[in-house]
């Protein structure tokens, strides 16, 4: 049942098809808004694949079981003929058996089906970018919003580009065919969020989407956990970059490339990237070829807190992605007071502002100079960092984005009752 007025609590169901909490934005997005719209006094439940998110104690997890063959534990595993009898199972055994991605699908039609018998339960469907079949036979039922985070467009076309050879380009082609899903029931859904203008932008222009269906609401940064610690002094010639996924779309080759410039003159130079690195990938070759391996240090999987006593001890962050919808790293360091570099790739000049240093995408040398002009100069640094604690306080609080979001969620009511 509706809520009877405007101010009403409301009833929310999120959808979160992988909600890792160790890896990428998603799972955090998840928790955090999840917190946030509860503290706002909304009911707030979470149904979503594996693997799980971390949720708070008192926001209720429903688990839809899926095959989970991403594991990196049990990576590619043969599935029993007993799973292999559900026929949604066999569809995505048969996708990753053919080089497909097909969770976003799977999971949606996982959900409608835990969802048809408890339509009445919600007041709205959030879906955090699955964006699947499911989802648009969800909506002719309940009132339905998605996240996109950023258009995957993107991702598919700098893999396909960096892809070292024929085979490896079709694969990549492959494993994206989920997107032509992505955008038809995007089209579908009467509004969308996500989290910059440049996402905007980027997806009305890729998934063909009028720009008037958007809600712009940036991701928070929770300033409880990430924050300052006094008691821990920076280390000069300490760097700290998140990340470490092989992935092109994050530019960490660019950044190694400049590690081995600005070493040349910097024998003292250690660069710290949170994370494991693929064993070897890519970026493992990079530093054997560079020769810049015993000024790099990957911490492997680490602690919140970890991570908070990592931004600590550096001098610097630096964000070299190629393109990102948001930036939650370049946020989260400048909520701990560091002094952050970082491309313009994407939103992430949106995120930074006049708080940082911002240099092109995709441009060592530029990487390398800014890096040597901050630690050049203590007390730019000191200065940046305060300016951007002040800026992620004042924009980027999950408060503020709970409040945007449920905004969105009551226009999207209004309109479905108007249907």
């Amino acid at each position: 049942m509706m809520p009877e007025t405007n101010d009403a609590p409301l009833k929310i169901c999120l959808l979160s098809y992988r909600s890792n909490p160790h890896c990428g934005g998603q799972g955090v997005y998840i928790k955090n808004l999840s917190r946030a719209l509860k503290g706002l006094g909304h009911h707030v439940e979470v149904v979503s694949g594996p693997p799980d998110p971390h949720l708070d104690e008192d926001i209720n997890l429903f688990r839809i079981p899926g095959l989970d063959l991403y594991n990196p534990d049990d990576l590619f595993r043969v599935p029993t003929l007993k799973e292999l009898s559900d026929p949604v199972n066999l569809i995505e055994w048969l996708g990753v058996s053919t080089m497909g991605f097909p969770e976003p699908f799977t999971f949606g039609l996982r959900a409608y089906r835990f969802l048809r018998n408890k339509i009445r339960k919600y007041d709205i469907v959030h879906d955090n970018q699955s964006l699947s079949y499911g989802i648009r036979a969800i909506n002719k039922y309940i009132p339905t919003i998605a996240t996109i985070h950023h258009p995957i467009t993107v991702d598919r076309v700098v893999a396909v580009k960096t892809a070292s050879s024929f085979w490896q380009k079709i694969k990549q082609i492959r494993w994206y065919s989920f997107i032509g899903m992505q955008k038809r029931v995007s089209r579908t859904l009467s509004h969308i969020i996500t989290v910059s203008k440049c996402a905007r932008d980027d997806i009305s222009r890729d998934f063909k989407i009028p720009l008037k269906r958007f809600r712009i609401i940036p991701n928070g940064i929770n300033t409880d956990l990430f924050c300052p610690v006094p008691e821990i002094k920076r280390e000069r010639n300490r760097i700290i970059v998140t990340n470490s996924a092989d992935m092109p779309l994050k530019g960490l080759d660019y950044f190694l490339k400049a590690v081995a410039e600005i070493s040349k003159t910097r024998s003292k130079i250690r660069l710290i990237v949170v994370g494991t690195p693929k064993k070897n990938g890519g970026i493992e070759k990079l530093i054997r070829e560079l020769g810049i391996g015993k000024f790099i240090t990957f911490t492997g999987r680490i602690s919140n807190d970890e991570f908070v006593r990592q931004y600590a001890k550096a001098f610097v962050a630096v964000v070299p992605s190629v393109y990102e919808g948001f930036g939650l790293p370049a946020g989260e360091a400048m909520a701990c007071g560091l002094p952050v570099i970082s491309t313009t790739g994407g939103a992430l000049s949106e995120v930074v502002g006049d708080a940082g240093i911002l240099v092109p995408p995709a441009d060592s040398q530029a990487l390398a100079g800014a890096v040597t002009a901050i630690l050049d100069n203590p007390e730019q640094a000191e200065k940046m960092g305060r300016a951007g604690y002040k800026r992620v306080h004042k924009l980027f609080t999950w408060k503020r984005a709970a409040e945007m979001t449920v905004e969105a969620y009551r226009e999207t009511i209004s309109d479905y009752r108007r249907l």
